[in-house]
């Protein structure tokens, strides 16, 4: 069975882009189009990204886009990373969020806090054919994401790990895992430490896959820790800084979501609009109805506004300038533009919406996570307070 029953053409104003951004944006949106939306349907259905696809996200090269060349990356900016994020969630969302992972999460915390010999050691294989992931959450440790029960013992040569992480994205299919244990629980949230674990390092084990709502063909699994052993030479940045590395690494994931729910939700309007040219009610296409030209006008608006947010806040990042109050904004206004927008998007449909033979509902269904990971939109308004009263 096939979702796209009617012509959805390609959309996205080219909003504050440079020819080149312009280029490289429509080369991913040309492979989402030809080569991963004719799989959507049943990648959802069956809850399992097929390992060829995710072989093509590292032949397209945009699994290292802010890695150097020097390490096989592309050697790009941040805001190309953001454009991939938003053209396969364009798509499927499911794809977003492994390359989002891989790019503003696991990558973006090695280049910013490895030293070069872990560098050189794992960006050739981060960005030649290892997926990665970034494992924080517990089943205790969620918003209070420092209440960590995962404890590393320091033996000397190599650490111990014992713990369970939740709700791991990308962690059926990784084979690097950047993980946040306590090495000092006297010390509160400053004996936190991140460590680089590989797949099959003693003691580790990827446990049980979630059975999730959205985004299904994206693994989300536990991760289970019982004396894992990691060298010392794993060690992230340094021993007790793990909470800053989680901070300022989130910050910038929270952008990486943002482009995420601009991509859903435009990709469930440009169905929608193109629907309602064609479906016919009243001896008319319903698109001629103004009651619903002016909901898809104010769908439309708050797109742009979230895109240009989102924008925005990678643009900050990449210059070098300070962004987390608008990261968290412009996570939380995508968030909750996509849900508006995709909900929309079902009703447009009608009956049809509502089924699974159109994408609509899909997109629906992929927009809900938007206001739950990497930081939930309580989280994301406490940042934003606290950046307006006390900063």
């Amino acid at each position: 069975m096939t979702t796209q029953t009617i012509d959805v053409p390609p959309g996205a104003p080219l909003t504050v882009l440079s020819e080149e951004e312009q280029l490289f944006q429509q080369s991913v949106r040309d492979f989402a189009i030809e080569k991963i939306r004719p799989r959507v349907h049943d990648m959802d259905k069956a809850g399992v990204m097929p390992r060829d696809l995710i072989n093509s996200f590292f032949e397209l090269g945009i699994m290292g886009i802010e890695v150097p060349d020097r390490w096989g990356g592309a050697g790009s900016t941040f805001f190309n990373a953001v454009l991939v994020v938003e053209e396969l969630s364009h798509v499927d969302a499911s794809c977003g969020v492994v390359v989002d992972v891989q790019n503003t999460l696991v990558n973006n915390a090695i280049l910013r806090w490895a030293n070069d010999d872990q560098r050189s050691k794992y960006f050739p294989m981060l960005t030649r054919d290892t997926v990665g992931a970034y494992a924080l959450s517990e089943a205790g440790s969620g918003s209070d994401a420092f209440a960590l029960a995962t404890k590393a013992q320091d033996r000397g040569d190599h650490w111990l790990l014992n713990g369970r992480k939740l709700w791991i994205t990308n962690a059926a299919e990784a084979g690097i895992y950047i993980i946040f244990g306590n090495a000092n629980p006297d010390a509160g949230y400053k004996g936190i430490t991140a460590f680089i674990v590989e797949r099959d390092f003693p003691g580790f084990a990827v446990g049980k896959k979630e059975d999730k709502t959205g985004i299904r063909a994206s693994s989300t699994c536990e991760l289970i820790l019982e004396d894992c052993r990691v060298p010392k030479e794993n060690t992230l940045g340094q021993a007790g800084k793990g909470y800053k590395i989680a901070i300022e690494t989130l910050n910038e994931g929270r952008i990486g979501i943002g482009a995420q729910m601009i991509g859903i939700a435009r990709g469930a309007l440009e169905y929608a609009v193109a629907y309602s040219k064609e479906r016919k009610q009243f001896v008319k296409p319903i698109s001629e109805f103004q009651g619903l030209q002016f909901q898809i006008a104010q769908a439309a608006t708050d797109l742009e506004a979230a895109r240009l947010m989102v924008y925005n806040a990678a643009r900050l990042k990449d210059s070098g300038k300070p962004f987390r109050r608008e990261a968290s904004m412009a996570k939380l206004f995508s968030s909750q533009v996509c849900e508006r927008v995709t909900s929309l998007s079902v009703e447009v449909l009608g009956g049809n919406g509502y089924t699974r033979e159109y994408p609509v509902e899909k997109f629906w269904r992929d927009s809900k996570i938007g206001t739950i990971y990497e930081g939930t939109s309580n989280m994301q308004l406490a940042t934003i307070a606290k950046t307006i009263f006390t900063e």
